[in-house]
């Protein structure tokens, strides 16, 4: 799980800086913003639940 959350984080910063850069795709800037908050979001209930993913 912890990947996934990685995984998300990095193509939600390339979709904000590809957003950001290149206007006709702005789109893409809050398609990233929303998955950015979207992996803080995992990332705090997994903080604060202190569940722990299987090894």
């Amino acid at each position: 799980m912890n990947i996934l959350l990685v995984v998300i984080a990095v193509i939600a910063i390339v979709l904000l800086f590809t957003g950001g850069f290149v206007s006709s795709l702005n789109f893409l800037l809050w398609v990233g913003a929303v998955l950015l908050v979207l992996a803080i979001i995992v990332w705090l209930v997994r903080m604060i639940s202190g569940r722990k993913s299987p090894v």
